[in-house]
């Protein structure tokens, strides 16, 4: 692709990212209780001269606030755009306080930094003040999302109708810029509760039935971790029993398959559940099981509009796009599932989801140029 002069932020934008970057990240935001950073949003469009809208999809999501949505037009005729970040983190471990080192942000404490997905909030809200002084080539739709990280709640609760965008960019993958997520798996939770039967462990152990016994043999059975290049399974959380001297009566265990192809995690998570079954059957355990699909696969054309904008614009700051699959989620799945192709286009933060995460001053500004890029490539 030809590379080509790309509109850049100006000095004061630039600082004015970095502002926003903090004061967003000092504002806890963990899933379901986004008021906070919603409200800082909300002030921040209407300051920059547009109307934004809070829509009613806390009733659905559990969240103390709704999707947030700022519409900047563009000219008659002209296609819209979607652009997302998702407001909620999460949960902390502590307060954040950004300090700068050498150019990187991080958290002073041991806690995350918020940057997924702060910095593409704060990047979103320099879009915005861009464009509502000076009116793009095409439409656009800025999104704030809610409680992303539980289950992309609040992109399943918004209302599709509502939009008008042909396409969409997410901008939530903790990898370096250039990185364009062009598939995406399939993802299921399953959860197995085990129903045995107490006894006392030292006078009568052959009375009872070890639900934590069942649970293990099962879990001893199956393939986790990396099965194929594209198909992963794990199993994350176990919780049983009363007592050391006492036969567990119960145990649940909680487990997830993911696949860039749907068929194949369909096929991964059919294995898990005959694996539980059998290890409640062979400890004479009663099973209760319950799988949930979270978001299915889906796969961009690297010809389709999205990704040719994104990698336009990565060409206009002479950074070559690196096309690439991921085995996370994101509020792409979402809209894929709505009818709205969207890219996943990551925002070069890193060690998202641990107390050590950081982003670097560079890569902030840099994913400015990069959705200024991306509105003027859409056109």
């Amino acid at each position: 692709m030809t590379a080509a002069v790309a509109p850049r932020a100006s000095h004061a934008e630039r600082g004015r990212l970095r502002d926003d970057f903090v004061r967003l990240c000092e504002i806890e935001s963990p899933s379901g209780r986004e008021r906070g950073v919603a409200d800082a949003v909300l002030a921040e469009l209407r300051a920059a001269g547009l109307t934004p809208e809070e829509d009613g999809s806390a009733a659905d999501t559990g969240a103390d606030a709704g999707n947030v949505v700022a519409r900047v037009d563009g000219p008659p005729g002209a296609r819209t755009i979607m652009l997302c970040a998702h407001m909620d983190t999460v949960p902390l471990d502590g307060p954040v306080e950004v300090v700068e080192t050498d150019g990187v942000l991080s958290n002073r404490h041991e806690a995350i930094l918020g940057a997924d997905n702060k910095a593409a909030v704060a990047g979103l809200l320099g879009v915005a003040r861009r464009f509502a002084a000076e009116p793009p080539r095409v439409g656009l739709e800025l999104v704030f999302t809610t409680s992303e990280e539980p289950g992309l709640r609040g992109a399943k609760a918004l209302d599709r109708g509502g939009l008008r965008s042909e396409f969409g960019f997410v901008f939530d993958h903790a990898s370096p810029v250039g990185e364009l997520i062009v598939a995406a798996p399939s993802y299921y939770r399953i959860e197995g509760r085990f129903h045995g039967k107490a006894a006392h462990a030292g006078l009568r152990p052959e009375d009872g039935r070890n639900a934590i016994v069942a649970a293990a043999t099962a879990l001893a059975s199956l393939r986790l971790g990396r099965i194929d290049r594209g198909t992963t399974a794990n199993v994350g959380r176990i919780e049983g029993g009363t007592a050391a001297n006492v036969v567990a009566e119960r145990c649940t265990v909680e487990l997830e398959a993911r696949s860039l192809d749907h068929d194949r995690c369909g096929d991964v998570v059919s294995e898990i559940v005959n694996a539980l079954t059998a290890g409640a059957s062979d400890m004479e355990c009663d099973l209760e099981l319950g799988v949930q699909e979270q978001f299915r696969a889906y796969r961009l054309a690297r010809s389709a509009p999205p990704v040719q904008a994104a990698a336009g614009a990565l060409a206009g700051l002479g950074i070559e796009a690196q096309f690439v699959s991921t085995g996370g989620g994101s509020d792409a799945h979402a809209f894929h599932a709505k009818g709205l192709p969207c890219v996943n286009v990551a925002n070069g933060t890193e060690r998202n989801h641990q107390p050590d995460e950081r982003v670097t001053l560079e890569a902030l500004e840099t994913m400015l140029d990069v959705k200024l890029g991306i509105v003027a490539r859409s056109a």
